[in-house]
């Protein structure tokens, strides 16, 4: 019981994730594609990186896509700490990202300012469900009015 308990609590976890099976490493931001792709460079080494748990608008998604990207390009320091959650189909380190020091990820702000929508498929920390009920009842972002750039994988 002791164990299982300690399998789900951090994915209830708002903050960041305390899960010894995370691998955690600092690394430069090169390149912010949108709202929920971006490339690092690790210790040397360019990693592109899909933003765990999200999904932004597409860039032709117009404005949506566009803001998106540009709301987490205002949001990322140039030097943040990556936790590594998995790989995807694509070879794309998936991962949450964090300013250095902060305890909440940038892919949760992304939610909370309504820039993304949570990517139900791919995502089990409650949390992320709970911030876009929110930001959804308040209308914020990509919910201020009614359209696909809530469903950015109904247009891919």
């Amino acid at each position: 019981m002791i164990a299982l308990f300690g399998l789900i609590v951090p994915w209830l976890n708002l903050g960041k994730i305390s899960n010894p099976f995370y691998s955690t490493q600092t690394c430069s931001v090169l390149k912010i594609y949108d709202g929920d792709t971006m490339t690092l460079n690790c210790k040397g080494e360019k990693v592109k990186i899909r933003l765990y748990c999200i999904d932004a608008p597409e860039m032709k998604q117009r404005p949506w896509g566009k803001q998106s990207r540009d709301a987490l390009r205002m949001m990322t320091p140039r030097t943040v700490e990556l936790r590594k959650v998995s790989i995807d189909k694509y070879g794309r380190t998936v991962g949450e990202v964090f300013a250095p020091s902060a305890t909440e990820s940038l892919n949760l702000q992304m939610v909370k300012q309504g820039q993304a929508a949570v990517y139900r498929k791919y995502c089990n920390n409650i949390g992320y469900f709970k911030v876009e009920e929110h930001t959804r009842e308040i209308k914020q972002g990509i919910w201020s009015q009614a359209g696909l750039q809530q469903k950015p994988w109904k247009i891919r």
